[in-house]
């Protein structure tokens, strides 16, 4: 491979990493970001799409080709484990409290819907599977060894959870003092790193992007109908 061509290609890699590590985190913070969450994201679902295929990845490099959408047994078997999770916590008594989110208390069911069908799978679950299983695993995967490429992307994928989770914690007055912040920020960044490997895992043995889009789609939305529901049941309770 020419040598511009190869260093073409880990430039690419490394904006797109650290553009990704710099989205959420800097965006997120206006008010704007919030309102305007589904088109913006789905926008960017579309830039991404378009710079990866200028940097020279194919459709099959990122995981949207005409035969990358088989779900797979390995990875329905994830989705349905995720789901029967959320339903055994929401049921259980004794994890209730897990669910415990302020945020979750002034939803309606309307509102609880649109999140769960539209804005999480539209805003959060392809934008993201696109952005990091799909467009940066794929460069990255060009200039470094799979396991370090998943480990690289993973890595950035946990980064991209920093103010969410801030924000979460402040919400729900568990940010008291920066150490307990930064604790809790910390031990998300350290979860949700371990959970791109997963979806990263599930993306190189299914072939495509389906197969993660499905796991993070009833992990995320399954979580906001399981917090709404056990929220609503200790208001009428």
């Amino acid at each position: 491979m020419p040598r511009t061509r190869r260093g073409r290609e880990r430039a690419f890699a490394i904006a797109a990493g650290a553009v990704l590590a710099a989205y959420n985190n800097a965006l997120g913070r206006h008010d704007w970001h919030d309102r305007w969450y589904v088109p913006l994201n789905a926008c960017a679902t579309g830039a991404a799409l378009w710079a990866g295929a200028a940097s020279g990845l194919t459709a099959a490099d990122m995981g949207t080709g005409r035969g990358c959408w088989r779900l797979g047994r390995p990875a329905a078997q994830w989705a349905g484990a995720a789901g029967a999770v959320w339903l055994l916590l929401a049921i259980v008594p004794a994890t209730r409290p897990l669910f415990g989110d302020k945020r979750s208390a002034s939803l309606d069911g309307r509102e609880v819907a649109y999140r769960a069908a539209v804005r999480i799978p539209v805003g959060t679950v392809l934008w993201e599977e696109v952005a990091f299983r799909g467009v940066l695993q794929a460069s990255l995967r060009r200039v470094l060894p799979l396991p370090a490429a998943i480990a690289v992307a993973s890595g950035v994928f946990g980064l991209w959870h920093v103010r969410p989770t801030w924000q979460a914690l402040r919400a729900n007055d568990l940010a008291d003092d920066t150490r307990s912040a930064a604790a809790g920020v910390g031990a998300a960044v350290a979860a949700t790193t371990a959970a791109g490997v997963l979806l990263s895992w599930l993306r190189e043995r299914s072939g495509g992007l389906a197969a993660p889009i499905a796991l993070h789609l009833t992990t995320n939305s399954g979580a906001a109908v399981a917090a709404w529901a056990v929220t609503r049941g200790q208001r009428s309770g």
